[in-house]
């Protein structure tokens, strides 16, 4: 499983996360987005970057974390397993 954390920047993620997810082969692997932002949502985040990998992947929806404390954020991490 791959988590793949970033800020949201205008309603996407930086472009280092593209090329981060378009250098590496991510095949048969689950990748869960999730993001913090100071005043935007996911937007299309989710269709652009889940277009960077291949159709194996099993991509998982996102999750916008801010505000998040600690346990809340550990309570989030258990729901992934």
């Amino acid at each position: 499983m791959t988590d793949a954390g970033f800020p949201i920047w205008w309603y996407v993620a930086p472009t280092i996360i593209n090329t981060f997810l378009e250098s590496y082969d991510f095949s048969g692997k689950t990748v869960i987005p999730f993001a913090t932002s100071g005043g935007s949502g996911m937007g299309k985040t989710e269709a652009v970057l889940h277009a960077l990998c291949p159709d194996s992947v099993n991509w998982k929806s996102g999750k916008m974390l801010n505000g998040y404390d600690r346990a809340q954020m550990e309570a989030w991490v258990r729901t992934l397993a």
